[in-house]
Order: structure tokens, then C-alpha cells, then sequence
């Protein structure tokens, strides 16, 4: 029959939960301590050993270079954001430009000798090294303050560094400035006196050719543009020969419009377009009689005088419109015949004048290209003479408040470094985070069984039983043992599981020595017997026998001299305290025990104890070590393994496992042994119940009562031969 296997648990169940995490935390806290402790300590003392340096900072205001008074083209004092200033300056003021000057005045190359304690004076890079070091620039809160800070063992030292830092850097600003004003007034004087010389040879140039070439041109002392006299005449020629074209144009316009008019059409429309005084005066007059007659016509008839005089003043009028209207008409075309001779005559000195003036170009332009030069070099003379003059006025006016300093540096109060206290409590937080990380990492590095679901997971066995730390001799103490009720848990497991109520010897095997399986089936079988089952114990561990130590008796009559047939079984099985229980020591150990534990006499001999016993137990040797323990699991109806916490690898408790399948021994389960219950609060919700009942039952009985003295305690040492 296979043993019975356990499924590995689910994946949610196998996540560590943080009550894992502390038992870690619980489990190695003497590691995390001590990093801790040696963190700390460490941290404390290289803070109190390290040498104190104190902190001066001078405050100075920095702008760009700009003149107090603004001047020609510039905005006075107000200058474009720019976010790269402030960030070059920091770094001039930390360049050997200022730090050497600085090192030199304060004699620093002296001072970092005596302190470093070096044969000879620094040179000047190594001390700007080190005072670059200690020494920072910083913007003072989005101003244009900047903030230099110095750092010395010697405060004094230490405001001075600052202090004359600021000043090294205002007159390194001030001798820039002043360099910088000087070459570019001097390279703008002599570019205009070279520029003065150009413009008086080119004038000359000018003149001569203006002479030679009989150039028309009124403006050149003036300096202003070649101004032609034929340009002149084209350009009123052509003015006037649009207003002509205009004017035949509106006239032809008007006498096509004229064209099929008569009568009073004609009349109006010519004193729309072309009034005369005449005109209208006269067509003013025929208004008027026309209107008497049109008074007289009702009461009068066409015979009447006064009609009749009215009539002969309305033909004389009309008659001399009609006059009037034959004569603009005439005017106008006379208009159009002589403005279109005109127009023709003035096409015709157009024409001319253009021949005329592209031959006074074409003689006249080595003497334009020479003006045209000559104006270009005296707008650059002009410019520069402005920019000289600007320039001049400017590095006349005071620029002392680009460079400022607003605060001096003091020596400081109290030392800046080493930070004591946060040194400490960054120890402090370090200690700890080391120490616990180096605890996980054990913790990880460590594959040996620890759970019980490491147990049931690696191997595929329940866990029969846990068994804590300093287990005593339950033979001695009696069944009112607080370890007791652990032995007792594990005997009522292994009765449930065994299935088959015939399964009725065991032995317990362990994968290393030193696991505690001697004594586990040692107190294992007291608590059967105890509880009325007729019990034998047999010392099979031929390699190193220790149950007789238990028992204190002798172990040189046993096993090995019964299956060697030297006594009978009589002989050799002892008594105990307990009645129901009774011990079968090694004997001699022989020179090679695994043909006596794999001869038919022991077989025989099992099935013996089998029949005259409840249970039979069997102690082995470590069943990687040596062969024996496989051989007695074979034999025997069913096997325990017993794991201790936390001591070998789980491989090796693997493989002690499939050592025993692999003879055909029944696993029935494993017992955890060694457990550290204060220590693990895992385990202690396991079993820790009925540990705190037994010590209030120990404290009750302490108090006064009078304990009753077990039959098995008086008697414990008193084992004798059962027959």
C-alpha cells in the first residue's frame, strides 16, 4: 500500500502573508540586531571621530553690465530674462580665475599643509582643488542674489574664504568690463579713421569725375543721390501727357453721348456735363417767360399783347441757345483736335528725351557707381561715429551696482558637518534596513523545513506532530509533563492514520543525526504505554545506541545477542517504571550490523514482538547515513520520519523520504521536531494552548497544593529483567 499523499496547496495559500514576514522578522532577530548594533556603533563613532567643519555664507547681487543712464537705442537698465546667467556665473566664481587669487591673498597653500599635515606647501591646483570642494555658489530663491558659501574647520577662515571670494569676483567683473570697454573703443577708433580716409578719397574721386563728365548733379555736396535734369523733364512730360490723354478721353466720351440728342435733351445735358454762364443764364431767362406764359394762357388768348411779347422773348431766347449749343459743340472738338496735336508733340519729346537720358546713363555711370559707394560709407561713418560716441558715454557712467554685495559672510555659530543627528538616525534607519534585508536573505538562502507547509508541499506527507524545544524524559516526569500533551497529540494522529488497526510496529527514521529520533520514539512509547497499550521498545541503532542512556541501564545484553541466539528473548527485554512498558537494549554492537538486522532471525523476531506487544518500536540510525534504517522500514508495518526545524536541507529530507519508499516501507507522516514555540508564533498557535494550560497547572500546584507523586516517577530508575 503507497503512502498517502497530501496535494500541494494552492497558490493563494503558498503567498507569504505579513504574519510571515514578521515570523521572519521574529525568527533571526539576533542577526538584525546585531547589524544594527554594529551599524550604529560604527555610524556613531566615524561621526564623532570625523573633524567639524563650519559653515559662512556671503550674499552678493549680480546683473549684467548695463549703464545707469540709457542712451541711444538701448533700454536702460532692464535686460531680457536669460536662464543660462546665473548658471555661468556659479560656475566662474568656482573657475581657477577666482579661486587662485582667493588662495594666494589668504595664504591658503600654507593653511591646507598645516591641516593635511603634508611635507611641503600645496600648489596652487592642488589647493584650488580642495577649496573648490568647499566652496558652493547658489541662487538665492529665484532672485538674482547668489549665495557663496564656504566650508572650513576654522570658522574664521572659513567667513574670510567667503568674504574675499565675493570681492576677488566683483573686481574680476569690473577689470572684464574695463578690458573689454577698452579694446572695442580702440578697434572702433581706428576702423573710423580708416572708414574717414575712405570717404574723403572717394569724395575726391566723386568731384573729379562729376567734372569730367559734366554731370548735372546739384546734391553732391550734400552728399544726397544724383538727381538728373532729364529725369526731371521725362517725368513732367509724362504728367502731362496723362492728363491730355484724360482729358480727349472725358471730351470724346461726351460728344458720343451727344450724338442724336436735339432740343431740350441737348440743351440740359451740355449743362450738365460742360456749364457755361451763358448757358445757364439763358436757360434760366426761357424758364421764366415760359412761366408768364403759362400764367397769361388761361385768361388769355394767343392774340393778346402781353402774349405775344412773351412769345417773341421765348424765340429771341431759344435762339440764342441754340447759338450757345452750336458753339460748345464746336468748342469741344476744336478742344479734341488740339489736345491730340499736343499729345502727339509731347509722345514725340518723350521718345526723345528717353534716347537722350539712357545716353547720359550709360555716360554718366562710372560717376554712379562712385556716388553710390561714397553715400554707403558715409552712413557707415555716421553709424559708427554714434556707436564711438555711445560707447564713450558709456564707460564714463557708473557700473558699480552689476556686482554688490549685500551681506558679509560671519564666522558661524555651531559646525554644519558632520550632522550628528541625522547621521545617526540615517544609521540608525540604514542598521535596521541592512539587518533586515540581511535576514530575508538568510532567510531565502536557507531551504531547510521551516512550515508545516513546507512539509506538505516539498514532501507530499501530513504532518503528524510538532515537537518543541528542550523536550524532557516523560519517563521521568510522569504523564502530568507539559511536553506530554505534544506526544500525545502525535500518538493520536499516528492511530488515525495507519487505517489498518494491525499496522502495529514502527520505527522512526530521520534524514541526518542529531534530529532527535531516539528521543522522539523514546517519549513516543511512553505515552502509549502510559496510556495502557503493552509497549516494547527496541534499540535497533546497532552504530550508535542511546536509548539504554534514557533507561539508565546497562547495554551489553540485547537485540544483537538474542538474533545471534547467544539468550533467549526472555533474557534480554528489560521492565521499566512504567508496567505496560518494556525496553530491548542493542547488546553487543557487532562488527557489521546490516546482515543481523536483514536475517530471517529478524524478521522472525518481529513478528514475535508483534505478537506478545500492542506496539513495538524500533529506533535506527540516520537513514542517509547508513543502511540499517531502510532495512528495519521494510521490515516493519509503517514508518515515521521525524524533519528537525530549521537544520537540514529539504532535499535531503526528500530524499531520506523516497529512501524509505523505494524499500517498500510505508511512510505514515512526519513529525516536526525542535520547535522554538516563544520564537515562532506560527507554531505556538499550533500548540501553544496546552502549554499555557499545563504552566497555570504548574503555577496552581506551586502555590500550595501538593502534587500526587506518580508510581512511574518514584520508580523511573528501577528497571529490572521482565522474565
Amino acid at each position: 500500500m503507497e503512502t498517502p499523499k497530501v496535494a500541494p496547496s494552492a497558490s493563494a495559500d503558498s503567498k507569504l502573508h505579513f504574519l510571515d514576514y514578521w515570523r521572519i522578522i521574529r525568527i533571526r532577530k539576533v542577526i538584525i540586531l546585531a547589524v544594527f548594533l554594529l551599524v550604529m556603533i560604527t555610524v556613531t563613532a566615524v561621526t564623532f571621530v570625523m573633524q567639524e567643519f563650519f559653515s559662512s555664507t556671503a550674499r552678493i547681487r549680480v546683473e549684467k553690465d548695463t549703464p545707469d543712464i540709457a542712451l541711444w537705442g538701448m533700454s536702460g537698465g532692464v535686460q531680457p530674462y536669460d536662464p543660462y546667467y546665473l548658471t555661468t556665473e556659479f560656475e566662474v566664481l568656482k573657475s581657477s580665475t577666482i579661486l587662485y587669487p582667493v588662495i594666494d591673498r589668504l595664504r591658503l597653500q600654507r593653511v591646507y599643509r598645516d591641516r593635511f599635515k603634508a611635507p611641503t606647501d600645496y600648489t596652487m591646483q592642488q589647493a584650488a582643488e580642495v577649496l573648490g570642494k568647499e566652496l558652493d555658489a547658489k541662487q538665492y530663491r529665484n532672485t538674482s542674489i547668489i549665495e557663496i558659501t564656504a566650508l572650513n574647520p576654522d570658522k574664521t577662515l572659513a567667513a574670510e574664504i567667503a568674504n574675499m571670494t565675493a570681492e576677488v569676483y566683483r573686481e574680476y567683473r569690473e577689470n572684464s568690463r574695463g578690458k573689454r570697454t577698452t579694446r572695442g573703443l580702440e578697434t572702433l577708433t581706428n576702423q573710423l579713421e580708416e572708414l574717414t580716409q575712405k570717404v574723403q578719397m572717394k569724395m575726391e574721386l566723386v568731384d573729379k569725375l562729376r567734372l569730367e563728365l559734366s554731370v548735372p548733379d546739384a546734391m553732391v555736396e550734400g552728399g544726397g543721390p544724383y538727381q538728373s535734369i532729364l529725369s526731371d523733364e521725362s517725368r513732367r512730360m509724362l504728367q502731362n501727357r496723362t492728363e491730355i490723354q484724360t482729358r480727349i478721353t472725358l471730351a470724346k466720351e461726351l460728344l458720343n453721348n451727344l450724338k442724336g440728342k436735339t432740343g431740350d435733351d441737348l440743351r440740359f445735358t451740355l449743362n450738365v456735363n460742360r456749364p457755361t454762364p451763358l448757358l445757364q443764364t439763358l436757360l434760366a431767362d426761357l424758364t421764366i417767360a415760359e412761366q408768364q406764359r403759362a400764367r397769361l394762357s388761361p385768361d388769355f388768348g394767343p392774340q393778346h399783347p402781353e402774349v405775344e411779347r412773351i412769345n417773341v422773348i421765348i424765340a429771341k431766347v431759344n435762339s440764342q441757345i441754340d447759338g450757345v449749343v452750336s458753339g460748345i459743340l464746336n468748342s469741344l472738338q476744336a478742344q479734341i483736335d488740339t489736345d491730340e496735336a499736343t499729345l502727339a508733340s509731347i509722345n514725340e519729346r518723350y521718345e526723345q528725351s528717353k534716347r537722350e537720358e539712357a545716353k547720359a546713363i550709360a555716360d554718366y555711370r562710372p560717376y554712379m557707381r562712385e556716388k553710390k559707394e561714397l553715400d554707403t560709407l558715409r552712413r557707415m561713418q555716421e553709424a559708427m561715429v554714434l556707436q564711438l560716441t555711445q560707447e564713450n558715454i558709456t564707460a564714463a557712467i557708473s557700473k558699480q551696482s552689476s556686482v554688490e554685495t549685500i551681506d558679509r559672510a560671519e564666522p558661524g555659530l555651531r559646525p554644519v558637518r558632520p550632522r550628528k543627528g541625522l547621521n545617526i538616525g540615517l544609521g540608525a534607519i540604514a542598521g535596521l534596513m541592512l539587518g533586515i534585508g540581511l535576514a530575508f536573505f538568510i532567510e531565502y538562502l536557507d531551504t531547510s523545513v521551516k512550515t508545516i507547509d513546507d512539509v506538505e508541499q516539498a514532501l507530499g506527507s501530513p504532518v503528524l506532530g510538532v515537537i518543541p524545544q528542550n523536550i524532557s524524559n516523560l519517563l521521568k516526569d510522569g504523564p502530568e509533563s507539559p511536553h506530554a500533551e505534544a506526544y500525545r497529540v502525535l500518538r493520536t494522529n499516528l492511530l488515525f492514520s495507519r487505517k489498518d488497526a494491525g499496522l502495529r510496529t514502527m520505527t522512526v527514521v530521520s534524514g541526518g543525526a542529531g534530529e532527535g529520533k531516539s528521543t522522539t520514539i523514546f517519549n513516543l512509547a511512553t505515552i502509549f504505554a502510559q496510556q495502557g497499550s503493552r509497549v516494547l521498545i527496541v534499540d535497533s541503532d546497532l552504530r550508535r545506541p542511546s536509548l539504554h542512556k534514557l533507561f539508565n541501564v546497562t547495554n551489553s545484553l540485547g537485540l544483537t545477542n538474542y538474533l545471534l541466539k547467544q539468550n533467549k528473548l526472555e533474557e534480554v527485554v528489560q521492565t521499566t517504571a512504567v508496567p505496560s512498558l518494556d525496553f530491548l537494549p542493542s547488546g553487543k554492537l557487532p562488527s557489521s550490523s546490516m546482515g543481523i538486522l536483514n536475517s530471517v532471525a529478524m524478521r522472525a523476531f518481529v513478528e514475535e514482538a508483534k505478537s506478545r506487544y500492542d506496539f513495538v518500536f524500533f529506533d535506527s540510525p540516520p537513514i542517509m547515513g547508513v543502511s540499517d534504517a531502510a532495512i528495519l522500514a521494510s521490515e516493519v508495518d509503517f514508518a515515521v520520519l521525524v524533519v528537525q526545524y530549521r537544520k537540514y536541507p529539504q532535499q535531503m529530507t526528500l530524499r531520506a523520504k523516497q529512501m524509505v519508499e523505494k524499500v517498500g516501507g510505508r511512510l505514515l507522516g512526519v513529525v516536526l521536531n525542535n520547535i522554538n514555540i516563544s520564537q515562532d508564533s506560527y507554531y505556538y498557535y499550533y500548540s501553544g494552548y496546552y502549554y499555557d494550560y499545563y504552566s497555570k497547572s504548574e503555577e496552581s500546584r506551586a502555590s500550595g497544593e501538593k502534587p500526587a507523586t506518580s508510581g512511574a516517577a518514584k520508580g523511573a530508575s528501577e528497571i529490572k529483567k521482565k522474565y
